[in-house]
């Protein structure tokens, strides 16, 4: 019997969480070093599933299958494709970087103060939630994926809720209240999703007797298993309901900027580079792949939304007022375009798509961490609380700098490759909705350029004319990322590699082929 690598990369943090958790509450550091052990470790699980993966090989590599519960067709079935192990990689990434960056965002605030909750439940919640976006990457089980789809939910309410941001102009008591409401908006929405998916489930074991990804669409492939076109319309628009909240996809999208703006910047991180990328990830791998037909029934419909979704969140980025909501609106455009590319039905398209999860994760991440490491400096997340920092804080301004570049997709940052295959891949099948999309782009650099002039430039404000520079600590979690974005915005190659092949597999699903160009190229 083989080694259980995709078991074993989730269930290191799993068993980390645990122990993290039961770290005496004295002993503080302790578990943070504990935690950021642990992620390390996951990170060198993850490192070895992407060096065992072969591109060429298998659909679903390093399988496990057991019986779980007999009666009702449910196996602990796990695989990965390229895809999967591209998002499993990023996740592994991130999470140390998450865990460093909040290395004090959990402290009390005052010796023997009981506003905080333990430190060692912040980061045993942390490891908590990468476990479970890792094994909803792995599983290739309907059910299996159900139930981590949906229990990710619960540590993220608690770190919403819990541990939110201390930066708050109106005091501690409406803090509290604000967090409370993000924290059970973001539960609620999801919840509802959720049940909603968990009809569709249901219903596609009526229709297909199991819960095995595989087996139902090599039945559907062989034309043993026939799904009546309203049967499967319906479960589809189950499915892509929960998808969607999660992803987030407007008008499903109003509880991100709630939940950023209350949660610590790494806890922002989580959500909008870690969490999230299981909504899309999951279009890709069931929606099209159960659904074929059903998706291409509801393109149309997916893409104006997608397209909504880009110009919308733009535009309600350029006049936000607060740093973090100010980002929760771009994400909401980042993820349009990754939702565009998906259902554009084009190789281009859906290969950008899945890199464009990758380098938003990174992008996002550097950003938003950057960002937070300002706001705790000032105590503020208003735009209009800074000014001039640049010259007090140069590296700290010009990392901002490079994060904020990336999201509005410069040439050479990691974001540019990816949002130009998805304008690409959409264009060509959809050449309208491709050219409307691009005014995201326009508004990208507006919000982005307006918020760096508004912060860093101009003259020096006097409550950060005293502001320090990065600290050794928070370079080690900038300064990588900041690599990441610009070696993958010159040579994305390595992702691109991995992840077409499986791109070529859901182009095969839903029997959709690149158009043709209108003028051939020169031989």
């Amino acid at each position: 019997m083989s080694f259980p690598l995709l078991t074993a990369t989730a269930a290191l943090p799993a068993l980390g969480a645990v122990a993290t958790a039961a770290v005496p509450a004295a002993r503080r550091t302790a578990a943070k070093w504990l935690a950021l052990v642990v992620s390390l470790a996951t990170l060198a699980l993850a490192v070895i599933v992407l060096v065992r993966f072969d591109p060429d090989g298998a659909r679903y590599q390093l399988t496990e299958s057991h019986a779980w519960i007999k009666d009702f067709g449910v196996r602990y079935e796990l695989g990965v494709d390229g895809i999967a192990v591209a998002l499993i990689a990023l996740t592994a990434v991130l999470i140390p970087f998450i865990i460093l960056a909040g290395w004090h965002d959990a402290d009390p605030l005052e010796t023997g103060s009981r506003r905080w909750r333990p430190t060692q439940g912040f980061f045993a919640l942390i490891l908590a939630v990468e476990a479970m976006v890792v094994i909803s990457f792995e599983a290739t089980d309907v059910f299996v994926f159900y139930i981590f789809f949906e229990a990710m939910l619960i540590p993220m309410y608690f770190l919403i809720g819990g541990f939110g941001d201390r930066a708050h102009e109106h005091g501690e008591e409406t803090a509290a209240t604000q967090r409370s409401y993000a924290a059970v908006k973001f539960l609620l929405y999801n919840l509802v999703g959720g049940l909603i998916m968990l009809a569709a489930v249901i219903g596609l074991y009526v229709v297909a007797g199991n819960f095995s990804l595989t087996e139902i669409a090599e039945a559907r492939a062989n034309g043993s298993l026939h799904m009546a076109t309203s049967t499967e319309r319906w479960l589809f628009l189950g499915f892509f309901f929960a998808f969607a909240v999660k992803a987030p996809l407007w008008p499903l999208h109003t509880w991100l900027p709630n939940a950023m703006q209350e949660s610590t910047a790494p806890v922002a991180v989580l959500i909008t580079a870690v969490v999230d990328k299981v909504g899309t990830f999951a279009m890709l791998r069931f929606c099209l792949q159960l659904f074929p037909e059903a998706s291409k029934w509801a393109t149309p419909v997916i893409l104006v939304l997608a397209l909504i979704s880009i110009v919308y969140g733009a535009l309600l980025a350029v006049g936000q007022r607060d740093i973090k909501r100010l980002v929760a609106y771009a994400s909401i455009s980042h993820f349009g375009f990754i939702i565009m590319g998906i259902f554009a039905m084009t190789s281009q398209g859906q290969s950008g798509a899945t890199l464009y999860m990758v380098n938003h994760g990174i992008s996002t991440a550097a950003l938003m961490l950057v960002a937070g490491f300002l706001i705790s400096r000032r105590g503020s997340r208003l735009i209009a609380d800074y000014g001039g920092v640049q010259k007090v804080a140069p590296v700290l301004a010009g990392t901002f700098l490079i994060g904020g570049l990336a999201t509005l997709s410069l040439p050479g940052l990691a974001p540019f490759v990816s949002e130009f295959l998805v304008l690409v891949g959409t264009f060509t099948r959809y050449p309208v909705i491709g050219i409307i999309a691009t005014f995201g782009i326009v508004l990208a650099a507006l919000y982005t350029l307006v918020l760096y002039q508004r912060t860093m430039t101009g003259p020096v404000k006097p409550e950060v004319s005293a502001m320090p520079d990065l600290r050794v600590r928070e370079l080690v979690v900038v300064a990588p990322l900041i690599v990441l974005l610009i070696f993958l915005g010159v040579y994305p190659k390595p992702v691109t590699d991995i992840v077409n092949p499986a791109v070529k597999q859901t182009m095969s699903d839903v029997q959709k082929k690149d158009p043709k160009p209108e003028v051939e190229a020169a031989k």
